[in-house]
């Protein structure tokens, strides 16, 4: 690969996806907000860091964003970024945003000649560091798709095309919907199980071998909830916020799904009750105060 990649955003996920990359020999620039941060995490890795966006953009051919929301990748687009980079240049959003902001962001860039690609992940930060995500990919034609590829691989070991610009997003959203109303579902059989005198790891252990069993109940409420860690490593915030592109999409698309639109209420008052910087497995401690009509 020839393109030289420029990375915004050395969070959670973006510290080790980028020492992937890094690893696998990439001509690696990177920003961050913090500068200072972005900095010493370049020299760890063996990278380059850029003072500005327009640095940032100025450096590279292919600049991939992992960043909270799709707002705030169109701000930084905005700030100095689309203008560093050259026509004919590629920018990979790979954070969780709004599928319908996804498509205007291409079209804003499409008229500076910059090609666009939604990829957001899955596997949270232990994949990121193992380098092993499974990435959703919304592309307008194969040709970007296939410019885009290697750099995914670098930090992905499956690559999903699913369709035009705004597909993998709407993806993500809809992944991490299902995933919530599954810690949700979960979390109520068990509130309701103990309430009625069942102990939960034991009611948990059966729904392991039985059909109630998902992500879940197999990798999350055994090693977080019940264990009273609540580390998981997922924002209730990002969670929250996920959950609510999948409803609002509904809403968009004149389907009104009343399942997804509940689900979101519910995360919406753990979050209002706790605050996003929580783990959202937390979400369960809100949940059975309810049951118990606290």
């Amino acid at each position: 690969m020839t393109d030289r990649i420029g990375f915004v955003g050395i969070g959670h996920m973006g510290v080790p996806m980028t020492a992937n990359l890094a690893a696998k020999g990439q001509p690696l620039t990177i920003y961050d907000v913090d500068v200072d941060r972005a900095k010493a995490h370049a020299e760890k890795i063996g990278a380059k860091a850029a003072s500005s966006l327009a640095e940032l953009g100025e450096a590279s051919d292919i600049v991939v964003c992992m960043l909270p929301t799709g707002a705030i990748v169109r701000k930084v687009m905005e700030s100095g970024l689309a203008d560093g980079l050259a026509p004919g240049s590629m920018v990979i959003d790979m954070s969780s945003s709004v599928p319908t902001g996804s498509r205007e962001l291409h079209a804003y860039l499409a008229g500076k000649d910059i090609r666009f690609v939604d990829a957001p992940v899955s596997g949270a930060v232990p994949r990121a560091t193992t380098g092993t995500l499974a990435i959703m990919v919304g592309a307008e034609n194969d040709a970007d798709f296939k410019r885009a590829e290697p750099v995914l691989l670098c930090m992905g070991d499956r690559i999903f095309r699913t369709g035009g610009i705004g597909t993998g997003h709407a993806m993500k959203a809809l992944n991490n919907y299902t995933a919530a109303a599954g810690f949700a579902a979960a979390s109520e059989a068990l509130i309701l199980g103990k309430k009625f005198g069942l102990d939960p790891e034991t009611a948990l252990e059966i729904m392991n071998v039985s059909t109630g069993r998902n992500f879940s109940t197999e990798s999350t409420i055994g090693q977080n909830v019940l264990s009273g860690t609540f580390k998981s490593g997922f924002g209730l915030a990002l969670l929250t916020k996920d959950v609510k592109i999948a409803a609002e999409l509904s809403k968009e698309l004149d389907a009104n799904l009343p399942l997804v639109a509940q689900t979101i209420a519910w995360w919406e008052r753990a979050l209002e009750e706790l605050g996003g910087e929580k783990d959202h497995t937390q979400a369960y401690e809100v949940w059975a105060k309810v049951a118990e009509g606290k």
